[in-house]
């Protein structure tokens, strides 16, 4: 897969965030940007994110994504509401004992999914084009994650029944979400909340972990 549609400054970028959080770009920086040429290529006609410039995917998406990867290593993810692929694919692709399911309900974006999957060869991630309410498979994963989709209740809601007793939920969230965490629904206690430092993106960023009760 070509990355000659990136500006040169793209694989700079990367390669100083990668190492910022600790990772080793010649190992993830290859198949990172063959996936940000390709979202960059079907964003011309798709419209998969709102964010244009490739050095701000780097940042917003790529990064951003990666910032949560110390904290999931292994097992089974459901990424609710993944859009295109984030942060699903960048964690399949910097964690590959990690099996990762994208769980994304627009066909469009399922169908850029299926060929990202293909393209990178990522024998660790699948596609379910499907609601996370809709999806049937219940208590089947060690941990769900949702970057953008909504309240920490608002996710479980929609997405609790995926994971296992004793499981966690990791969201990504902007400040410290102390209202939210306040109003977790019975059977669910928060674990920790992380403060993340993402490379290039100034504002407060957190993993919040929550535990499903076994």
């Amino acid at each position: 897969m070509t990355t000659a549609s990136l500006p040169a400054e793209v694989a700079t970028d990367l390669d100083h965030g990668l190492r910022a959080l600790g990772l080793d770009p010649a190992a993830l920086a290859p198949s990172l940007l063959a996936y940000l040429a390709l979202l960059e290529r079907w964003n011309r006609t798709y419209n998969l994110t709102a964010i244009r410039d490739p050095r701000q995917m780097v940042t917003r998406h790529l990064l951003d994504s990666l910032a949560m990867q110390p904290f999931v290593a292994a097992g089974t993810l459901a990424d609710l509401g993944t859009g295109p692929g984030l942060p699903g694919i960048p964690l399949a692709i910097a964690r590959p004992r990690l099996q990762v399911t994208l769980v994304e309900s627009n066909g469009k974006k399922a169908r850029f999914l299926r060929e990202a999957v293909r393209q990178l060869g990522l024998g660790n991630a699948r596609v379910a084009e499907s609601r996370a309410e809709a999806l049937d498979e219940p208590a089947a994963y060690d941990h769900l994650t949702a970057r953008a989709l909504d309240t920490l209740a608002g996710i479980i809601g929609v997405g609790g029944h995926l994971l296992r007793p004793g499981g966690s939920l990791l969201a990504m969230k902007g400040v410290h979400p102390h209202e939210e965490i306040a109003a977790l629904p019975p059977g669910w206690t928060l674990q920790a909340v992380h403060p993340l430092r993402v490379p290039g993106l100034d504002g407060e960023r957190h993993l919040v972990v929550v535990r499903k009760q076994g």
